[in-house]
C-alpha cells in the first residue's frame, strides 16, 4: 500500500454535500475511496452525488443525524451495501448565533444533538463495520470534525457551537483512548475559515473577507485541498500512528495569535 494510498477504502462523510464536507469526500474519492455521502436534505445529497460522481464511487443517502434512530439507520443502509467501513469522517454540524440575553434553550439542543450526539451515535452504530475493517497494520479511523472555537475564544456569539466543538475535542480523545484496542484511531480536525454556508455570513461581504484574511498568519482561507490533504492523511498509511489528536487547519490562528 502507498505511503498515502487509501485505494479501494469505503468512507462514510456526514454533511458532505457541501462545505468542508464535500471537500472531504472529493479528497477521499481523488485518492481511491468509495464514499458515501449523507445530509438532512435529499436534494442537496442528489446534487452533490452528481458533482461528485466526476472524482470516484459516490453514494448518498439523506438522513437527519440529530436524532439517534436515524444515525442506526445511515449504518444500516451502509451495512446492507458494505461489509466494513474503513473511513468514519463526523463532519455534520450546526451553528446559531444570538445575543446572549436572547439565546433561546431550543438552539441549545439543536446544536448540541448534531455537534456532539450524532458524532457518539453514529461511531457506536458503525462500530461492527469499523471492526470489520481494522488490523495491526492499518487500522480503521474515524476522523471528527471539530473546529479552532473548540481550541480559542470566537467573539461571536454561537455559545453552543464553541462548547460543542471544545467537546468533540475531547470526546475524541476519550474514543481514542478506548477503541484503540479495537485497532480504531480517533482523531479530530479543527478547521479555521473555509468557503462554506457556515461561513458564509463573514465570507461573502468582500469586507469582512479581507479582515478574516489579513488576520490569518497565512494571508488567506483554507482551500478545498487543505481539508482534503489532512483526511487523506489520516485516512491512509501516513497516518496510522496518529490518535487522539487534535490538528488545527487554520492556517495557524489558533496556535500563534
Amino acid at each position: 500500500m502507498e505511503l498515502f494510498g487509501i485505494e479501494g477504502k469505503v468512507a462514510v462523510v456526514t454533511g458532505g454535500s457541501r462545505g468542508i464536507g464535500l471537500m472531504i469526500a472529493r479528497g477521499l474519492l481523488q485518492a481511491g475511496a468509495r464514499v458515501y455521502i449523507s445530509s438532512r436534505k435529499a436534494d442537496a445529497c442528489a446534487t452533490a452525488q452528481q458533482e461528485l460522481s466526476a472524482y470516484g464511487e459516490v453514494v448518498a443517502i439523506p438522513a437527519d443525524l440529530s436524532n439517534e434512530p436515524e444515525c442506526l439507520r445511515l449504518a444500516a443502509e451502509v451495512g446492507e451495501r458494505e461489509d466494513r467501513l474503513h473511513i468514519l469522517v463526523n463532519n455534520a454540524g450546526a451553528t446559531w448565533g444570538e445575543p446572549l440575553e436572547q439565546f433561546p434553550a431550543a438552539a441549545w439542543d439543536k446544536v448540541i444533538d448534531v455537534n456532539l450526539k450524532a458524532p457518539f451515535f453514529l461511531t457506536r452504530a458503525f462500530l461492527p463495520l469499523l471492526e470489520k475493517a481494522a488490523s495491526d497494520e492499518d487500522p480503521a479511523r474515524i476522523i471528527n470534525i471539530g473546529s479552532i472555537d473548540g481550541l480559542h475564544v470566537n467573539p461571536m456569539p454561537h455559545y453552543p457551537y464553541s462548547a460543542s466543538k471544545a467537546a468533540v475535542h475531547h470526546l475524541t480523545r476519550v474514543l481514542a483512548r478506548e477503541l484503540a484496542a479495537r485497532r480504531i484511531t480517533v482523531n479530530a480536525v479543527a478547521p479555521g475559515p473555509f468557503q462554506s454556508k457556515m461561513m458564509a455570513f463573514a465570507l461573502d461581504d468582500p469586507g469582512t473577507r479581507e479582515l478574516i484574511e489579513a488576520s490569518n498568519p497565512l494571508g488567506r482561507i483554507g482551500r478545498p485541498d487543505d481539508m482534503a490533504g489532512v483526511a487523506v492523511f489520516l485516512s491512509s498509511r501516513a497516518g496510522s500512528y496518529v490518535n487522539g489528536a487534535v490538528i488545527p487547519v487554520d492556517g495557524g490562528i489558533s496556535t500563534t495569535i
